[in-house]
C-alpha cells in the first residue's frame, strides 16, 4: 500500500501558519499501526475519513475465524468535526482501502485491494492473488452491494469515479498479466450503478505503468494520469492506426464482456513520464499524450479547468524531451495545461528547494462555475537524503489561470518528538482546508488526526454567494448551501402561490432537504438566519 511520508512535519506545526485558524481538530485513537488513505468530502460538506486498520478489540465470534489482518476502516464526521459513525469491512486476510468516491445519492463507493477469500464481510471468493474489492454503501454506512474484480494475476485498486450516467470507472493496476504488455499495466473497469460489469480495458507498454489519478470529464468519460516507465509497444503494419492501437480482445471466463487491450503508442522521453489517457463514456480510448524529460517525472494529480485540464507532479528532468522548463534544485513541481483535446497550452515549473512533493491541486472557479480564476497547490518539501530535524516544510502555492505564481506560504516542521505523516488535504468550497494524517506517540500505534483550518488568504479567492441549490432540477433530494457566516438558520420552502411547504432549522453550511413529495414545477427556497440575513433561490422539481 503506497503511502506519502511526512516525517518531521507535524500537523501541530501547521497550526501556527500565519492567517490561519483551527476551526476544529479530531483525533481518532488507535493501538495499532493504522493507514489513512483519503478524505472524501460529501455532497453536504461532511467528511468520510478512510483507510486501513487492524481491529485490536475484535472478539472471536462463533462460526467465524478471528481476523488478524487489516480491514477497511471508515469514520464519518459532520461539518463540525463530530463523529457520525464508524464502520469496518473485514475479510479473513489483509484488505486495504485505497480509494473512495461520493455518489450522487449521498452514499459512497469504496475501492480497495483484497487478499481475502470468501468469509466475514467478503461475499465473493478470491479470483487469485490480490483482487479489487468494491463496496457500495449509503450515507449511513450500510452496505448496498459489493463486488470482487480480479484474475489469476495480482490486481490493486487506485482510483474510482462516478460518471454522468451514475455508473462508475474503477482504475487500478495488474502485475504480470497474460493479457498485459509489461511488468505492471493499468486496468480500467466500467460498472453500472448496481455493480454490473460493463467492460474492462488494459493499457500498457513494455515496462511499468501505474495509474496515479483519475477524474471524471464533463462528457461522461474519464481522464487518467499514469506514471509510465514504459516504451512503446511495436505492432505490425496491419495493426497500425492513429493514436493508441487496440491489440485485440481477450475473453474472460468470469466475465462475459471481453477484456480490451490497448498498447501504448508513444515512447518515453526519460526514466519516468506523465502519460495522460482520455476515455469516452463507454471506456474507449479517445486520445493519449506523453510528457517528460530525460530524467524521472512523476505525475500526481489532475484537475479540470473551465476550458481544459491541468496536470501536475514532480520532475527531476532538465529541459529535454518535450519539457520546455528547466530544473532548479532537487525535484521541482511541473505543471502542464492542456486543452480538452490534450494539446499543450503552457507548462511551468516551481521550486521550494530540495525535494518538492505535490499532494493536492484545486482549481478555483468563479461563482457561476463558467470560468477558472486560479490554481491552488498544496504539498511539502523534503531534504534530499537522510531526514534531519526541521528539514521539511508544508507549503501552499497559488497561481493564476495561466500558471503565474501569485503567492506562496510555508511553515517549517518542528523537532521530531513523534512520528507524523500527512496523507491527504482537501480544499472546501468555503475556502477552508482539511488536513488528514497520522501521528504516533510510539511506533506501531498510529492515531488519525484530522484538522480543519480557516485561511483568510484562501478565503479571499472564493467568490461569495448567498445560496446554492444542487442538483437543480431535482428529483428526490436537494442540497441547500448557504454562502455566508451564521450560527442558526431556517430554510423555508414555498410553492409559487406563496404557501409554505417545509421549514427546516439548520446550523450547517449545507443541508439536505427531501423533495420526493413535490409535484413537478417551480418552488422558492428562502433562507433566514440569526444575523438577519436572507436569501432566495428557485428550485425546479423535474
Amino acid at each position: 500500500m503506497k503511502k506519502i511520508y511526512l516525517g518531521a512535519l507535524t500537523l501541530c506545526a501547521i497550526l501556527g501558519i500565519s492567517a490561519q485558524e483551527v476551526v476544529w481538530q479530531k483525533d481518532i485513537k488507535s493501538s495499532t499501526q493504522d493507514f489513512l488513505s483519503q478524505v472524501t468530502t460529501t455532497i453536504d460538506q461532511q467528511y468520510l475519513i478512510t483507510g486501513s486498520s487492524i481491529q485490536s478489540n475484535k472478539q472471536q465470534t462463533s462460526g467465524n475465524k478471528q481476523n488478524n489482518g487489516y480491514d477497511f476502516h471508515l469514520v464519518k464526521l459532520n461539518q463540525q468535526g463530530d463523529e457520525v459513525w464508524e464502520k469496518y469491512f473485514s475479510g479473513q486476510n489483509h484488505d486495504y482501502l485505497s480509494a473512495t468516491v461520493t455518489t450522487q445519492d449521498g452514499g459512497f463507493l469504496l475501492a480497495g485491494t483484497s487478499y481475502s477469500g470468501k468469509g466475514l464481510d467478503k461475499k465473493d471468493d478470491s479470483k487469485g492473488g490480490s483482487d479489487i474489492w468494491l463496496i457500495r454503501i449509503n450515507e449511513f454506512g450500510d452496505e448496498l452491494w459489493q463486488k470482487t474484480l480480479g484474475s489469476s494475476s495480482d490486481e490493486e485498486a487506485r482510483a474510482v469515479i462516478q460518471t454522468t450516467d451514475l455508473g462508475f470507472f474503477v482504475a487500478g493496476n495488474v502485475q504480470n498479466s497474460s493479457k498485459g504488455y509489461g511488468s505492471k499495466d493499468v486496468l480500467i473497469t466500467r460498472i453500472d450503478k448496481n455493480g454490473k460489469e460493463l467492460s474492462q480495458l488494459i493499457l500498457g507498454g513494455k515496462g511499468l505503468d501505474e495509474v496515479e489519478k483519475m477524474i471524471p470529464t464533463r462528457d461522461g468519460g474519464a481522464l487518467l494520469g499514469i506514471y509510465s516507465r514504459s516504451s512503446e509497444v511495436r505492432v505490425s503494419g496491419s495493426e497500425k492506426g492513429s493514436g493508441m492501437r487496440d491489440a485485440g480482445s481477450v475473453s474472460n471466463g468470469q466475465n462475459p464482456n471481453p477484456v480490451s487491450r490497448i498498447a501504448k503508442s508513444t515512447d518515453n522521453f526519460g526514466e519516468g513520464d506523465y502519460w495522460i489517457v482520455k476515455l469516452d463514456k463507454n471506456g474507449k480510448v479517445e486520445w493519449e499524450k506523453n510528457f517528460g524529460g530525460k530524467g524521472d517525472d512523476h505525475i500526481r494529480t489532475l484537475a479540470l479547468t473551465s476550458n481544459g485540464i491541468i496536470i501536475g507532479g514532480e520532475s527531476r528532468s532538465e529541459r529535454s524531451g518535450n519539457k520546455t522548463v528547466g530544473l532548479e534544485e532537487g525535484t521541482d513541481l511541473w505543471l502542464i495545461s492542456l486543452n480538452e483535446r490534450g494539446d499543450e497550452q503552457w507548462q511551468k515549473s516551481y521550486n521550494f528547494k530540495n525535494r518538492d512533493i505535490l499532494m493536492g491541486m484545486s482549481v478555483i472557479h468563479s461563482a457561476d462555475d463558467k470560468s477558472s480564476k486560479g490554481i491552488l497547490l498544496g504539498g511539502y518539501t523534503q531534504a534530499e537524503g537522510r531526514i534531519q530535524t526541521d528539514d521539511e516544510t508544508f507549503w501552499m502555492l497559488y497561481l493564476d489561470h495561466n500558471g503565474n505564481e501569485q503567492w506562496r506560504k510555508h511553515v517549517k516542521g518542528e523537532s521530531r518528538q513523534k512520528e507524523e505523516r500527512l496523507s491527504d488535504l482537501k480544499l472546501n468550497r468555503d475556502g477552508s482546508i482539511v488536513l488528514a494524517g497520522t501521528s504516533a506517540e510510539e511506533l506501531g500505534k498510529e492515531n488519525w488526526k484530522i484538522v480543519k483550518l480557516g485561511d483568510k488568504q484562501v478565503d479571499q479567492l472564493i467568490e461569495k454567494y448567498d445560496i446554492k441549490i444542487y442538483p437543480n432540477p431535482v428529483s428526490d433530494y436537494a442540497y441547500v448551501e448557504i454562502g455566508f457566516d451564521f450560527k442558526d438558520g431556517n430554510i423555508l420552502l414555498y410553492d409559487m402561490s406563496g404557501r409554505q411547504l417545509q421549514s427546516i432549522k439548520t446550523q450547517n453550511r449545507v443541508t439536505k432537504i427531501n423533495t420526493q413529495a413535490l409535484v413537478q414545477g417551480a418552488y422558492l427556497v428562502t433562507i433566514k438566519t440569526d444575523n438577519n440575513k436572507t436569501a432566495n433561490a428557485k428550485l425546479i422539481k423535474k
